[in-house]
């Protein structure tokens, strides 16, 4: 029967990183910060276990020893340095947790044993003691220096034996700290990308599930020293049912539909196969790779186990192996999330980025409409509104079941803000020479404006006061001008108004640039 790709752990971790994103759209509820409690929870439970089944495997490795070195004394030692290693780094990896809930303050009920998990939102927690910019603290540089020591340590101890390559590849995988590409595609420190911005309970149970990660570690290679030193009879009590669902989670309604196979390659046909309660049709439900499909109508929303059993026949007997997994199902998305990359409006003539998704649901099967909007990357659009004060942006998702759900967000049409005059670096009541206003040149930009525009300016007016206006084209004064300042008498005030510009690749009327008022000194 052929193994699983996934393991019952990584379900969690894929549920785990699910719950995230519905948090970010749900706006950080109480409800989805409970749920990151409840997988850390499960994360300590199996923890606790493992510590428990690895002591046990320890324990019969040392007394093999004892009673048969020349066949187990080279691994039990080689299981003890694991031990020694893996207990360091799960205890620092301790210590960060509860430097965590001491920073931010939190404390265990004492009657439940449980963390405060709806207050523990804050995300400047390790924010501050990790990241500063875009580099990591003496602080977060440790943290990655102690992944880094623990998979070498543990590699010094496996060796460059051949047998054990694969079991050091999956390790290695396992503890990678390689750049991470977010949805941007835009590779990301490994900490900053598992670590920075998230709600401190998230952060909490990520570090709990890396002690798992420690754990599963022991685990496999306490195994692997016991196969490559004992010769036993394959007997199916070794292993173990696993539950594979198609995705992490499921919308209200629909069909669980998964997998269940043993934990590892067995040629073997079960007798019987009983999930929730019901016999299932094992014509129907065995594949050609030996795995049981699961098919059948989820519940509310929540958490919920699925339980059964295989049954196998082992020298003449029946033999059961129980089935425990567990699935979630999240609710239907109602509301899409549009945003404006730039503000909470859009500008005339401009393209205006926008960012759209729709929780729960891939950016390929989103689709977007509205006036003068094109897609332009993965869940990036741009819209250039021309008419009217507001426009109204509709994002569709196909579900998994063919059913389409659709959103709808209206935005404000703004105009283009009027740019401000400068002349030799100054703006608005000056106070200049003649030289410098005869040699300068009339320049806007706009002032604290969310685009990056450069509008040039093509003409203006230059009055001198009790003097006829002068209309100038271009953004230097033409010899006219230049005569009528020269001419000016000291302390005569200049107005430079009607300056007109333009910026490539805006389409709409630029707004004229507000005036430069100047006293001349000589």
């Amino acid at each position: 029967m052929a193994g699983g790709k996934a393991s019952a752990r990584q379900k969690m971790i894929n549920l785990m990183y699910l719950v995230f994103i519905a948090m970010m759209a749900m706006n950080m509820s109480k409800e989805v910060l409970s749920a990151f409690g409840l997988m850390e929870a499960k994360f300590a439970e199996s923890n606790e276990a493992n510590t428990e089944s690895n002591t046990a495997l320890l324990t019969n490795l040392i007394t093999k020893a004892e009673e048969k070195p020349e066949e187990f004394a080279v691994a039990a030692n080689k299981a003890k340095q694991v031990n020694i290693i893996s207990d360091r780094f799960y205890n620092y990896i301790e210590t960060l947790k509860v430097d965590l809930l001491k920073s931010g303050k939190y404390t265990i009920d004492p009657d439940t044993g449980k963390l405060p998990f709806e207050a523990m939102d804050k995300t400047d927690i390790l924010d501050e003691k990790w990241f500063t910019g875009d580099r990591l603290t003496k602080e977060g540089q440790a943290v990655m220096t102690e992944i880094e020591k623990y998979v070498s340590d543990i590699k010094v101890v496996i060796g460059e034996d051949v047998m054990y390559k694969k079991a050091i590849d999956s390790f290695e995988k396992r503890f990678s700290t390689e750049k991470v590409a977010n949805k941007d595609g835009v590779k990301i420190e490994w900490l900053a990308y598992n670590y920075q911005g998230f709600p401190a309970i998230a952060s909490f149970t990520k570090l709990t599930a890396l002690q798992n990660d420690v754990k599963v570690t022991e685990a496999s290679l306490f195994n692997l020293f016991l196969g490559n030193t004992l010769t036993e009879a394959v007997t199916l009590k070794n292993y173990q049912a696993i539950v594979l669902a198609d995705k992490s989670a499921f919308f209200a309604g629909e069909k669980f539909q998964g997998r269940v196979v043993l934990g590892k390659y067995a040629n073997v046909t079960p007798t019987k196969l009983t999930v929730q309660g019901q016999e299932i049709n094992l014509t129907n439900a065995i594949d050609e790779t030996g795995a049981a499909k699961l098919d059948f109508n989820v519940g509310n929303v929540g958490e919920h186990p699925i339980e059964g059993k295989f049954t196998f026949l082992e020298d003449g007997k029946p033999l059961d192996i129980p089935i425990i997994g567990n699935y979630v199902v999240v609710p239907r998305p109602k509301d899409a999330s549009i945003a404006a990359d730039k503000m909470n409006v859009v500008y005339r003539g401009l393209e205006n980025p926008l960012t759209v998704s729709i929780s729960g649901v891939p950016n390929n099967k989103v689709s977007v409409s509205g006036s003068g909007i094109r897609k332009v990357g993965d869940g990036k659009y741009l819209i250039v509104p021309s008419t009217g004060t507001t426009t109204n942006i509709t994002a569709t998702a196909t579900l998994d079941d063919g059913s389409k759900v659709s959103s709808s967000k209206q935005f404000r049409i703004k105009n283009i803000p009027s740019p401000k005059g400068k002349i030799s670096g100054k703006t608005g009541s000056v106070r200049l020479n003649k030289r410098d206003v005869t040699t300068s040149k009339i320049l806007a930009f706009f002032e604290g404006f969310v685009y990056d525009l450069n509008p040039s300016v093509y003409s203006f007016d230059l009055t001198i006061s009790g003097q006829t206006p002068i209309s100038v084209s271009g953004n230097r004064l033409d010899a006219s001008a230049k005569a009528a300042v020269n001419s000016a008498p000291r302390k005569s005030t200049i107005t430079i108004d009607n300056i007109r510009v333009r910026v490539q690749g805006v389409s709409v009327l630029i707004p004229e640039a507000d005036p430069i008022i100047i006293q001349l000194t000589n």
